[in-house]
């Protein structure tokens, strides 16, 4: 077999398996509104990279602070659609086109989970290579590599490399997945109310401060969400990152009403390369 021959199957093979990885990842994500299953998703994602690869650890304070918010919503779009009671069917259309909304952020929420959980587990598996690089972009593929790397060797990841990376992968999902999919979700939902509020949500999540709130102008603005984001980050790595875990696992108990820390579903903890990983 030729060396060209050789490098061509290799990369059949390789490509193989991040479609495998993705399928995985979308079944392991669950279906649209299992949330809690992306929570200890994410939280698994965080423990495998020694607790390097923060996005993973802020997107299951995602997730969790979204269980309540969609409820919050569907309690005042029922509010809201009182008028709608004398008018036959209206009310019922109304909330029907408000579940149909909740479901279009869940599903994006499900997609983000799960092809971040191929990407990460490809690269860790096969490196930044000639297959990952077109998906994700160089720049990010070896930010990647390097986390793993660091993982790998037990050495130190330090704050402005954990940032660099969450900014890549931020960046990649709002570009590639968020965006075109919030858009479309606003231009298709018609109860300009309740668009409104959901252009404005005020986001506080487990760590935060007591005063501490992220308020958007408007969601279905990228930037607003990258800056948004960030400052999530910036809040987290202010506050330390094991009191923000800490903080993940003791509001799951609460809102899961169990005692189950909500790691990688069989207990298992970080070991000495992911504590070093902190510094």
């Amino acid at each position: 077999m030729s060396t060209e021959n050789l490098s061509a199957g290799e990369d059949r093979m390789t490509a193989a398996a991040y479609e495998r990885l993705r399928s995985e990842g979308y079944v392991l994500a669950g279906e649209v509104h299992d949330l809690h299953k992306r929570i200890r998703l994410y939280h698994r994602i965080y423990l495998e990279s020694g607790k390097r690869h923060v996005f993973a650890l802020i997107a299951a304070h995602g997730s969790l602070w979204a269980t309540g918010y969609f409820k919050l919503g569907k309690l005042g779009a029922r509010i809201a659609s009182l008028p709608s009671l004398c008018i036959r069917g209206r009310r019922k259309q109304k909330l029907d086109a408000v579940a149909v909304f909740a479901d279009r952020f869940r599903s994006i929420n499900r997609q983000v989970c799960a092809e971040s959980y191929a990407i990460f587990n490809y690269t860790r598996q096969y490196g930044a290579n000639e297959i990952i690089r077109p998906v994700i972009g160089a720049h990010f593929a070896d930010l990647l590599a390097d986390c793993h790397a660091s993982f790998a060797a037990g050495t130190g990841y330090p704050r402005h490399k954990r940032e660099q990376l969450f900014d890549a992968f931020l960046a990649w999902e709002q570009d590639h997945i968020v965006a075109p999919n919030v858009a479309q979700a606003f231009a298709d939902f018609d109860w300009p109310l309740i668009a409104w509020l959901a252009r404005r949500p005020v986001i506080q999540f487990a760590y935060f401060g007591k005063h501490t709130r992220l308020r958007f102008r408007d969601f279905s603005c990228q930037d607003d969400r990258m800056s948004a984001g960030m400052q999530a980050c910036r809040i987290a790595e202010d506050v330390g990152l094991e009191a923000v875990e800490a903080a993940l696992s003791a509001r799951c108990r609460v809102v899961e009403g169990r005692h189950a820390q909500p790691d990688t579903m069989d207990g298992k903890r970080p070991g000495a390369s992911a504590r070093k990983g902190m510094r």
